[in-house]
């Protein structure tokens, strides 16, 4: 069976932190404020692939209450959901994802990000998509006070 799930993630700025998005450290004057290294990319993408096959949401797996994983690489979270897909008899197909933000502009480090979504996940880059937008100046992206990311990923088993 084919199964799909969908994922949205969203964290502020803050400062004093590195910009990671999809395992990549990006250029900016702020980083993302959050528990692990606030990835808001990969974070849209795990939960889009745990929805998939029926699964709690990353604070379940990953709760910020638990300190021994303060600063972890949400590539480790995306390693888990391949290791729960593995566990529970599904195979991921493909993920797709988009951020939302004003600033930094992102596209020329896609191929990277999609290199590192690819191998935390055991597929492809071919089998990952990533895409950026703007908010068109709206609301709080907009006003360049965080980032969002939607995801969605297609699982068979």
């Amino acid at each position: 069976m084919i199964r799909t799930g969908i994922g949205y993630d969203v964290h502020c700025f803050e400062t004093g932190r590195p910009l990671v998005l999809g395992g990549v450290v990006i250029p900016h004057s702020m980083g993302l404020k959050g528990h692990s290294d606030a990835d808001v990319l990969c974070h849209a993408i795990a939960d889009a692939v745990l929805g998939a096959m029926g699964l709690p949401d990353i604070g379940f797996y990953f709760p910020p209450s638990d300190m021994s994983i303060e600063g972890i690489s949400s590539l480790r979270i995306l390693e888990k959901c391949a290791a729960l897909a593995k566990e529970h008899g599904f195979a991921i197909h493909n993920v797709d994802s988009t951020l939302v933000a004003e600033a930094p502009k992102v596209m020329k480090h896609a191929p990277a990000m999609k290199e590192n979504i690819a191998a935390a996940l055991g597929i492809t880059p071919g089998q990952v998509g990533v895409k950026a937008t703007t908010n068109e100046r709206m609301g709080f992206v907009g006003r360049e006070e965080g980032i969002a990311a939607l995801a969605v990923a297609c699982v068979e088993g």
